[in-house]
């Protein structure tokens, strides 16, 4: 194995380690009003990712926007099969990390640097949350 481009540490995380393609947004996350629970697709008009799926993503996003409705939605996507490999957050809430591991989706919370500042939307990437880093395995085609 190839040593990674980036590593970014991350302050909290919980799940496996996971790796896949990155989708990385400069705005807040709420499954409730960004995203389509059918599809798995951002679909609130004018977001920067509106029409970009999350399914099987690695998604980086600066905040989690939401209250108690925003946790079970994890759940949802996770038993429709459209759920993320992981969720990684600037800044969350517990309702959200409630609603992840309870989904069985990787979570995690704080980071530095800022990886909006080293990985691109179709980057490949490894979370692992024991040792609490993502690492940037390779460039997107």
């Amino acid at each position: 194995m190839s040593a990674p481009l980036a590593t970014i540490t991350l302050a909290r995380a919980f799940g496996p380690v996971v790796e896949g393609e990155a989708i990385v947004s400069d705005e807040g996350f709420s499954p409730r009003y960004d995203l389509d629970r059918w599809t798995g697709l951002i679909t609130k008009p004018g977001h920067k990712l509106e029409g970009l799926s999350i399914k099987e993503k690695i998604c980086f996003f600066p905040t989690a926007k939401g209250g108690i409705a925003a946790g079970w939605a994890f759940n949802d996507i996770k038993a429709k099969g459209i759920a993320p490999k992981a969720f990684v957050f600037g800044v969350t809430n517990p309702v959200m990390v409630q609603g992840a591991v309870l989904a069985g989706i990787p979570i995690t919370e704080g980071w530095s640097p800022d990886p909006r500042t080293i990985i691109r939307t179709g980057d490949h990437v490894r979370l692992d949350p024991s040792r609490r880093v993502v690492e940037l395995l390779r460039r997107g085609g």
